[in-house]
């Protein structure tokens, strides 16, 4: 009876112990396989942002528009991230993603500059819309608020250090 009691509680501490491993915060790391077609050269940008849209809109979701191109590196490492299993179901649960190739900086420029992604940034840039194609944030949006608000933050402990300083 003990030797039960005690497999019982190793298992369940292995189990535990696997869980956690699953959920521990890992860095962000080259996939071993890189897909060739992560972005896809001949796709049709504008129509599969049209699809996802309707799609996204029937499943009360949000749209992911990965800007990037096949020889980023870090657009492979961030398709990676999204298929962590802290990430899929999440990313799987709210939103449908776009990938919108670059090219060398050469193809859907109109389609970066529409959803306000500042490719000169470089790439993966990313942008979020809703069904009605309306831009909820961007990449490049997204960085303008932190800087208002590094701004704000700064000018606020700048006075405070002046009056401070100033006694």
């Amino acid at each position: 009876m003990f030797r039960g009691k005690t497999f019982q509680v190793v298992l369940a501490l292995m189990l535990c112990g696997l869980a956690v491993a699953q959920w521990k915060r890992a860095p962000l790391e080259r996939p071993s396989n890189i897909n060739p077609n992560l972005y896809r050269a001949g796709a049709n940008a504008t129509r599969e942002i049209q699809e996802a849209r309707v799609s996204a809109q029937k499943q009360n979701k949000r749209v992911l528009l990965v800007f990037g191109a096949n020889w980023c590196i870090d657009c492979h490492i961030l398709d990676r991230a999204f298929h962590q299993p802290r990430v899929a179901p999440l990313l799987e649960a709210n939103f449908v993603v776009v990938h919108v190739d670059v090219g060398q900086y050469d193809k859907n420029l109109s389609l970066a500059r529409q959803y306000h992604v500042d490719l000169g940034k470089g790439v993966p840039s990313v942008a979020v819309i809703d069904g009605k194609n309306s831009l909820l944030t961007s990449s490049s949006e997204f960085e303008k608020a932190h800087l208002r608000e590094f701004k704000n933050q700064r000018r606020c402990s700048c006075s405070r250090w002046m009056r401070t300083a100033c006694r």
